[in-house]
C-alpha cells in the first residue's frame, strides 16, 4: 500500500512563513516539502539522541526574522 499522507493545518507567523519559503526555494523544495523535511530531520535526531533537539523545546524563542 502506498504511503498515505495526512493533512495538518498549520498556523505560523507571516515572518516565519517567509523565512521557510525562502529556505525551501534555496533547497529547491516546495514549502510543504521543506517543512516535512525539517520535521523528519528533527524526529531522526530525537531517535538518535533519545531526546528532543532542544532541552527548551517548549519555551518561546526569539527569531531574527
Amino acid at each position: 500500500m502506498a504511503d498515505q499522507k495526512k493533512q495538518v493545518p498549520l498556523r505560523i507567523s507571516a515572518k516565519l512563513y517567509a523565512q521557510l519559503a525562502a529556505w525551501a526555494e534555496d533547497d529547491f523544495r516546495s514549502l510543504n516539502g521543506q517543512i516535512e523535511y525539517l520535521l523528519t530531520e528533527c524526529v531522526k535526531q530525537r531517535k538518535k539522541d533519545g531526546k528532543y533537539v532542544s532541552e527548551t523545546l517548549d519555551e518561546g524563542i526569539e527569531l531574527d526574522l
